[in-house]
């Protein structure tokens, strides 16, 4: 029998005009963060770093996607997870909870369509940790349509092409055991980019040269006319100061940007995020291991290095530069001359600021 509640609550949905974006205060990203009392949550900011809104999670996040039209944000648990909620980021309540398949695990990134009729999942077989992308109907309660090959082993970031359905996916190449994420297979990972057409077919794949299989590719950045960033994360030999920055186009070779030698060391084998700026001219790469951030322009030169303890979510900034949020609660502005703090609060803020204009 329908309660009270439930009669209001339908009488609303259909009186009240459609909800968008700016009924949520028109969030420029969307961050997962530790609270002081030791909860999780999702938060919206806005330009300057503000949070807008702070929405309970069940378990720490990671990454988030936002539906293009609709206040929906889809919040990913920390990979391997098993849990990704549909949050109304106005009222704040869990519209679905998705689960993967039995043997599946979620791995901490999706993105929706152009339209926004479908949302993609990075999944891995749990056992084998080969990859697969999900597919989810966002006009069905977001019902599980069916699932594709995502064309590797361990896939993480996954991105959809400006302008078209097709998707970047970030092979990392690396097995892990099921139970403690033992990596298993370091000798012989074999990382790749992996673009897949609308219908699920592989378009293009490109591997590293051989002396960087171990370096496992984590996650993506798109500049406004096509090109893939990507950010690494070195499983080799720690003494080896190898790139953390690729960048790619389709139809071309992968091709490795690498810093000076002494900035190389800084970043401790360990890229945690990465973001062109507005303009397209600059790629910000951070290291929370490192405890840096380095900015290279947007053919691969390295520009600088700049200290930021914990600092590992990144986007870019209205207009000049980017801005970057680090464990420690710090919302900053960064360009290539340096930090200017922002707004600082009790969230310690976990590896990823997602824009909204994606």
């Amino acid at each position: 029998m329908a309660t009270r509640r439930h009669i209001l609550a339908g009488l609303l949905a259909t009186t009240l005009p459609r909800l968008g974006w700016a009924d949520a205060g028109n969030p420029a990203y969307l961050a997962a963060a530790q609270g002081a009392g030791g909860g999780f949550d999702l938060h919206g900011l806005n330009a300057a770093g503000a949070s807008l809104f702070a929405i309970p999670l069940p378990a720490r996040g990671h990454a988030a996607t936002a539906h293009p039209t609709r206040p929906e944000a889809v919040a990913f648990a920390r990979r391997p997870g098993i849990y990704a909620l549909v949050i109304h980021c106005v009222t704040g309540q869990v519209q679905a909870r998705l689960t993967p398949p039995a043997g599946r695990q979620f791995n901490g990134h999706g993105c929706f369509s152009q339209d926004g009729a479908v949302l993609y999942t990075s999944e891995v077989v749990a056992e084998t940790s080969e990859g697969r992308i999900g597919l989810w109907d966002a006009a069905r309660g977001y019902a599980r349509m069916g699932e594709w090959a995502s064309g590797g082993i361990g896939p993480h970031d996954l991105r959809r092409l400006p302008g078209r359905d097709v998707l970047v996916v970030a092979n990392g190449g690396i097995q892990t055991d099921p139970d403690d994420r033992t990596k298993l297979n370091i000798a012989t990972m074999r990382p790749n980019l992996c673009y897949l057409t609308p219908e699920g077919a592989v378009q293009d794949q490109v591997e590293l040269a051989a002396e960087y299989y171990q370096n496992s590719i984590r996650h993506l950045a798109l500049g406004p006319d096509g090109a893939v960033a990507f950010a690494l994360q070195w499983e080799g030999d720690p003494a080896d100061p190898v790139p953390l920055l690729g960048l790619h186009r389709m139809g071309t070779s992968a091709r490795l940007c690498p810093a000076p030698e002494a900035e190389a060391y800084a970043m401790q084998g360990y890229a945690g995020s990465i973001a062109f700026d507005a303009s397209g001219g600059l790629i910000g790469l951070t290291s929370p291991k490192g405890g840096v951030v380095q900015i290279f322009g947007a053919e691969g030169a390295f520009i600088a290095t700049h200290s930021r303890p914990d600092a590992c979510g990144i986007a870019a900034a209205d207009a000049a530069g980017f801005i970057v949020t680090d464990g420690g609660g710090t919302v900053s502005h960064l360009t290539d001359s340096g930090f200017a703090p922002l707004c600082r609060g009790a969230a310690a803020w976990d590896n990823h600021l997602v824009p909204l204009a994606t």
